[in-house]
C-alpha cells in the first residue's frame, strides 16, 4: 500500500473524538465524555502519530504500543510535543485501551471514525473479509507544523517502520 500523502505535504485537516484523561477514570466505573480533537491543534508542533488496525488486536496490543509508551522520554528529548495513537475504533474503546496501558494522556488515544482521516492519506484498509470493516492501516506519520516529515505504511502485519525505534530514527 503506497500513502497518498507523501514527504513535504501539508497533512489535510482531520478530526477525532477523544475521551481525555482524567483521574476519576482510574476507577473504571466512569467512561468520561468525548471530545473532539483536530489536527489545527499541531499547528507549530511536532507530533509523532502511529496507527494501529485496532485497540486490543494482538501485534496493536502487544507489539506496537508498548515501545511508544516505554520510550516516551526518548520521543521528548527529541522535541516532539504530542504523541498519538489513531485507530478506527471508538473513542470509549480507545480510551479504554488507553487506561489499560496508562496511557493517561502521555500518548492520546485518537477515534479516526471509518477511518475518515487515514482514508483521507491514502490509508485505510478494507477488513470486511474478517468482520472488521474499514479500518486504519498500521502507519506511522512526523508532522512538524503539519508538514509530514516521515510517512511509512507497514508492507505487512509486523511492526517494522510505524515501530517506535523507526520513527526514533527520523527525528
Amino acid at each position: 500500500m503506497a500513502p497518498s500523502i507523501k514527504v513535504g505535504d501539508v497533512v489535510p485537516k482531520g478530526t477525532f473524538k477523544y475521551v481525555p484523561y482524567a483521574p476519576e477514570l482510574d476507577a473504571h466505573t466512569a467512561c468520561g465524555i468525548p471530545t473532539t480533537l483536530t489536527t489545527d491543534q499541531w499547528k507549530g508542533k511536532k507530533v509523532v502519530i502511529f496507527s494501529v488496525p485496532g485497540a486490543f488486536t494482538p501485534t496493536c496490543h502487544v507489539n506496537h504500543l508498548p515501545p511508544y509508551i516505554e520510550k516516551y522520554e526518548e520521543f521528548k528529548a527529541k522535541g516532539v510535543d504530542t504523541i498519538a495513537v489513531v485507530a478506527a475504533n471508538d473513542a470509549f474503546v480507545m480510551s479504554g485501551w488507553a487506561r489499560l496501558m496508562g496511557l493517561k494522556d502521555k500518548i492520546i488515544a485518537l477515534s479516526d471514525g471509518d477511518a475518515a482521516w487515514s482514508k483521507s492519506l491514502g490509508l485505510d484498509v478494507d477488513m470486511s473479509a474478517i468482520g472488521f470493516g474499514t479500518r486504519t492501516a498500521r502507519y506511522a506519520i512526523i508532522l512538524d507544523d503539519l508538514v509530514v516529515k516521515y510517512v511509512e505504511v507497514e508492507p505487512g502485519t509486523g511492526v517494522t517502520v510505524s515501530g517506535a525505534d523507526a520513527v526514533l530514527a527520523h527525528l
